[in-house]
């Protein structure tokens, strides 16, 4: 390591080329930005103080550090929960079973139910600035965006091939080492995806988290979402379009800087080259730039450093756990069920405790309805976006030059929160005399339905060019090549897009179930509605109610319907299933 220093010193005092500057200069921009912004989270502030916004154009430059600083901390957040929990579930069956309910469950919690409870706790953890209100922010991002990513990160390590667990045997690599080297790269082109439909999806949530409305208290912090709501409010139809062009600007920098050279650097890890993969002119810079090159060098033999480290200290506590699996693990296992259902069960019945003293039977039955109703809109749309956006999907994951444009059009799409939807909803509602119920319905898979696009293209670009070849020469074609090749290599990533799909509009009917421009508001049947209205008055029991309600739907759902489908994903419909 102090070798791998001296040589780094000593290119720094080098005169530095072209490709250092530009580096330097895009780098160093980026980091005062970020470190601006999460400067100004920490300003002094009050409950009740209010906060200016204005709907000024000027002031969005600001706004828009504001809001990507927030979304980059909860994804950071994102990933490192991603690489902990997302693993344990693959290779522990225990975790398995308590990881992923809790996943699916939490993702169906709404962003406003996650606000409720944890706002006032973050208020009173940092008194006196705005870093509490800053932290509830976060974490309701954080929960937009974490569990597509965990789920993507749990499938993909489910079907890692036969042929590469083998390669690991024959290398005799340590489990730390497997994880790394064998498991992560296999992994990390579908995660990647993930992450930008992940980063690009939060924005439906980012009015939410950052123009809250909990118990009778406003507090809006300085951001886009926050512009968006105050011009949603007024009716300002300008200051939407400037929100907009301040959205289609800051997508197009975060792809540029971020996604595209993630993209363009993972063509590493896929098994075969291809040369017309779109390229990343800020991967370029950095790896001319004979300063980074030296600091990625030093990084990399860093953690290749560790690998072993932690290998040599993982491999006795396996050992060890072997061998009191072997003696314990029935009665562990007992053990371990026992707690974790008894405590369940003891929050239950205390929620369903705390909920009945001030509610009724038929408030219960009321709120079941309606989530029946959620449960039946959920359904449609799913289907509906599953027909239209899997063969887009595969069309787009199988054509390097498809991908080049798609890939920034579907990243803008799927960033576009529908609240600004809601002036055509309403508008074109009052004035044809539409139903309510039906044609708000869209407004809950406007921001979800991208999970399935993403998945499914990342899905079809792991597909072996070799194997399309052999269905051209054998002449497999038409339904047959969808029924037999297509859709079985596609269906572990569709059912991760579908699962996180559903559970992303069961959030999402939160915001759409009341959709406002201006001074009218139109109200939907459904669980999303019941939900909003209570949150906005601070109603507790009904809030719980209703968010309980919803996690037994969803639970139920899961226990159905995505459990058994994970089960086939991992078994039947493995790529080297396909291959075979």
């Amino acid at each position: 390591m102090t070798k791998a220093l001296y040589h780094s010193s000593a290119v720094l005092g080098k005169p530095l080329t072209v490709w250092d500057l530009a580096a330097l200069l895009l780098v160093l921009t980026a980091l005062f930005a970020l470190g601006w912004g999460a400067t100004e989270m920490a300003t002094p502030y009050s409950l009740g103080d209010p906060i200016h916004i204005t709907l000024s154009p000027l002031e969005l430059p600001a706004y828009a550090i504001r809001t990507i600083t927030r979304m980059l901390i909860a994804m950071v957040c994102s990933l490192l929960f991603t690489f902990v929990f997302a693993t344990w579930a693959a290779k522990s069956r225990e975790a398995e079973r308590i990881i992923i309910p809790f996943i699916d469950i939490m993702q169906s919690v709404p962003v406003l139910g996650v606000l409720s409870i944890i706002v006032v706790g973050c208020i009173k953890l940092f008194p006196g600035s705005l870093l509490g209100p800053e932290l509830a922010a976060i974490i309701a991002i954080f929960t937009a965006q974490v569990w597509n990513m965990a789920l993507s990160f749990y499938q993909s390590l489910k079907t890692v091939p036969n042929e590469l667990h083998e390669l690991g045997d024959m290398l005799h690599l340590s489990p730390m080492q497997r994880f790394w080297r064998v498991e992560v790269p296999f992994a990390f082109p579908s995660l990647i995806w993930n992450i930008m439909i992940s980063m690009s999806a939060s924005w439906f949530f980012v009015v939410a988290s950052e123009a809250i409305s909990v118990n009778n208290q406003n507090i809006s912090l300085p951001g886009i979402g926050s512009y968006i709501a105050l011009a949603i409010d007024e009716a300002n139809v300008l200051a939407c379009v400037y929100a907009i062009l301040a959205m289609l600007f800051v997508i197009l920098i975060y792809d540029q800087l971020l996604f595209r050279p993630m993209i363009s650097w993972s063509a590493r890890f896929r098994a075969e080259e291809d040369d017309t993969e779109s390229q990343s002119w800020f991967l370029n810079i950095l790896q001319r730039a004979r300063i980074i090159r030296k600091l990625a060098a030093v990084t990399r033999r860093f953690f290749l450093n560790l690998i072993p480290l932690f290998s040599r200290f993982s491999m006795p506590a396996l050992s060890i756990n072997q061998k009191f699996s072997a003696k314990y693990s029935h009665t562990a296992i007992m053990l371990w069920r026992t707690f974790y259902y008894g405590f369940l069960a003891y929050w239950a019945i205390y929620a369903a405790r705390y909920v009945m003293e001030s509610l009724n039977y038929a408030e219960v039955a009321h709120v079941l309805w309606l989530a029946s109703i959620t449960f039946i809109k959920v359904l449609i749309l799913i289907l509906l976006c599953s027909v239209i956006w899997v063969p887009i999907g595969v069309k787009i994951g199988l054509s390097p030059r498809a991908r080049k444009w798609a890939q920034p059009a579907c990243q803008f799409l799927a960033a576009f929160p529908a609240n600004l939807f809601f002036p055509l909803f309403v508008i074109a509602i009052l004035k044809f005399h539409l139903s309510v119920n039906v044609f708000t319905s869209p407004l809950m898979i406007l921001g979800t339905q991208w999970y399935i696009l993403f998945n499914v293209i990342a899905g079809a670009r792991q597909i072996p060019h070799e194997l399309l070849l052999a269905c051209d020469n054998f002449g497999v074609t038409s339904w047959l090549r969808w029924k037999k090749f297509l859709l079985p290599a596609i269906f572990p990533y569709y059912v991760t897009g579908a699962l996180t799909a559903a559970g992303g509009c069961w959030n999402a009917s939160i915001i759409a179930d009341i959709v406002q421009w201006g001074d009218v508001k139109l109200t939907a049947v459904g669980l999303g509605g019941y939900i909003a209205e209570y949150t906005a008055t601070g109603d507790f029991p009904r809030i719980a109610l209703g968010i309980g309600v919803m996690c037994l739907f969803v639970n139920l759902l899961t226990h159905f319907v995505w459990a058994p489908l994970y089960k086939m994903a991992g078994t039947r419909f493995k790529l080297d299933d396909v291959n075979d």
